[in-house]
């Protein structure tokens, strides 16, 4: 009993540190969270309040109105610190595959299947709705890095449907922020053995950056690919 007690006491600390570093990251970009979190949290406990008196039970609500809140801010508060992260790591190469890395279960994901040395690149996801292939970088070179991994995909795995997503913010691209939603809109086509024959069969072909470590996340603003490494692409 005494060392689960000693593990919760040594875990808290840890998420409210985690809470204030993300809080802090969070008001770079956004400077009016703080006033932001502090008017939803007293608004809504003002509301509940308010209307505990009108019907008699000021503490009743008080207290329901201090736990909505809570609730409330917590929301609102999460839903901003993934708006600034998104913004913070826009733009940056390897963004979308930090965002696929967390996309859920369902789906395979596999960063840089095919990439330049002008860090334009293409990441992979397999799930029910197909193959999905993910690009970012300049918006006219990767067309052609785009083109050629899907029509390696349609030679290898013709029966699954293939669809491409360019990431970005301009027309007829996908803004990081709605990539995650925009995947999960695709319609579901595929079973669950056909997802893993699927992942199977894409698995045996190996990618190009298999034997490559990369890091997990944005990559490094520089970073060049080996001499002699092969490309697909180009």
């Amino acid at each position: 009993m005494a060392r689960k007690e000693t593990a919760a006491d040594a875990a808290n600390p840890g998420r409210l540190k985690q809470i204030a570093l993300t809080y802090k990251m969070t008001r770079r970009a956004d400077k009016k969270i703080g006033l932001v979190l502090a008017a939803v949290g007293i608004v809504t406990f003002g509301v509940f309040l308010a209307i505990g008196f009108l019907i008699g039970h000021p503490i009743y609500l008080g207290l329901l109105g201090f736990l909505l809140a809570f609730l409330a801010t917590a929301i609102v508060f999460g839903r901003r610190a993934e708006r600034a992260a998104f913004g913070q790591m826009e733009g940056q190469p390897g963004a979308a595959a930090a965002v696929l890395d967390n996309i859920g279960r369902g789906w395979t994901t596999t960063p840089a299947v095919a990439m330049n040395r002008n860090q334009d690149v293409v990441h992979r996801a397999v799930g029910k709705a197909g193959i999905v292939l993910i690009a970012e970088g300049n918006p006219n070179r990767v067309k052609s890095l785009l083109a050629a991994e899907k029509k390696r995909m349609n030679r290898i795995v013709a029966d699954v449907p293939v669809h491409d997503l360019v990431v970005g913010t301009g027309e007829g691209q996908v803004e990081l922020k709605k990539l995650r939603t925009t995947m999960l809109k695709l319609p579901r086509v595929l079973t669950g053995p056909q997802v893993t024959a699927t992942n199977d069969r894409l698995r045996a072909l190996g990618d190009l950056m298999s034997n490559m470590p990369l890091p997990k996340g944005p990559m490094p603003k520089g970073m060049k690919l080996p001499k002699g490494g092969g490309q697909r692409g180009r």
